[in-house]
């Protein structure tokens, strides 16, 4: 069984052989960690993250083992007996594709754990709730969950230039100095059009005349098969999950009626919300809470986005500006930020910073008396004082 693993594993190294760029993911995972789990998206280079890690190690080939838990070849196999046999013969690093497509894999993964002195890279689906498995795998494992390109990263792999990334700080305390730096090399403007229609998903560079249709292969995947894998739920509603997202698309981030919505698609409130839930944990939704705690999943979110700007140029016929610009907004910050809805301007972020975003002409007079409070601008270049191009927060990573 190890020999046409290893065997599937040579012929998948051929498929990033020509695959130079890294992904921010190698500088912020910790590969010192015995057990790390790599959560987010599909499509957004997971796999060939792993590949590429796998690769670099200077370790013999019989060393370091690479499956999918979909594969037909060991869809007869447990975890633990695949781990056991490949540490038996002097394995050291196992990686594990797809882990949400097998059922109670944190129970095995914990046995891994406790049982084996090998090394556990496991990637899965967006959608996993770790905290809430049986195993309490959260508490052995390093989860990172992870996004998509970066406006940063889009233009590195379109242009073959490096750009360093920044901290929320250093951007709102040195903004017009790093957007001069950065205009020196490139004109943004030129390219972050494109980004928000066709840019967050790397395999924009490989299929950029289908883009939308493998985006909408890719979700509905997600809907299709992800989704109902790990919630349970039934066939006969996937459709209804779709309906959802249609409907997201044609509605303002704040004009949300969920009891009109629930009426419309024919579910009950509760149902609704656990939908909502799921979408967002799915990465197809990006919730924005209010400043009241509460039941997450029973709450109704004060705004509802889909989750990145591409979405809404494939999915949505008519996708408002303004709706684009705080989805970017969003999708950027809240890698490493906590966002609100706040009382006056768009976002308040970390609890402390108070976002009003629009075009270039967009005014302070939303949020001229809100302490730290700026205007992120679109169709700007360099930005003046507290007023900062949008485009430049996408080198946030």
């Amino acid at each position: 069984m190890l020999e046409i693993l290893f065997r599937k594993q040579h012929y998948i190294y051929k498929k990033i052989e020509n695959i130079a760029y890294k992904r921010y993911f190698f500088d912020v995972v910790d590969f010192n960690e015995k057990l790390i789990g790599l959560i987010g998206a599909r499509g957004i280079g997971k796999t060939t993250f792993l590949l590429q890690y796998l690769d670099s190690l200077e370790l013999d080939d019989e060393k370091k083992l690479y499956f999918s838990v979909d594969s037909i070849m060991t869809s007869h196999m447990k975890l633990f007996e695949i781990a056991e046999a490949f540490y038996n013969i002097g394995g050291k690093v196992l990686v594990i594709d797809e882990i949400h497509k097998y059922k109670d894999f944190e129970i095995e993964l914990k046995e891994i754990y406790d049982f084996l002195d090998l090394q556990v890279i496991f990637s899965g689906s967006s959608a996993i709730v770790l905290e809430h498995k049986k195993a309490d795998l959260s508490r052995r494992a390093m989860i990172y969950r992870l996004k998509g390109l970066s406006f940063r990263e889009y233009l590195e792999l379109k242009l073959g230039e490096s750009f360093a990334s920044y901290k929320l700080e250093e951007i709102l305390q040195n903004h017009v100095k790093i957007a001069k730096e950065i205009s020196k090399i490139i004109k943004p403007l030129e390219h972050f059009k494109t980004y928000l229609q066709s840019g967050y998903y790397p395999f924009a560079f490989e299929t950029p005349h289908s883009y939308c249709i493998k985006l909408e292969e890719t979700i509905n995947t997600v809907i299709e098969s992800d989704l109902p894998i790990i919630f349970n739920i039934e066939p006969a509603n996937i459709h209804k999950l779709k309906q959802l997202v249609a409907y997201i698309c044609r509605s303002k981030p704040y004009e949300l009626n969920l009891t009109a919505l629930a009426q419309k698609i024919g579910i009950n409130r509760k149902t609704l919300y656990q939908y909502i839930y799921y979408l967002t944990l799915g990465n197809i939704f990006s919730r924005l809470e209010g400043k009241s705690k509460g039941d997450r999943l029973f709450s109704k979110p004060a705004k509802l986005y889909l989750n990145n700007p591409n979405l809404n140029h494939c999915y949505c016929q008519n996708s408002e500006v303004g709706s684009i610009r705080e989805v970017f907004f969003l999708n950027m910050l809240s890698i490493e930020h906590r966002l609100l809805y706040p009382k006056k301007g768009d976002f308040l972020v970390d609890e402390r910073y108070t976002f009003e975003i629009g075009g270039k002409n967009k005014s302070f007079g939303q949020v001229k008396d809100v302490a730290e409070s700026f205007v992120i601008a679109d169709n700007i270049e360099v930005g003046f004082g507290n007023k900062i191009p949008l485009w430049l927060f996408g080198f946030l990573y």
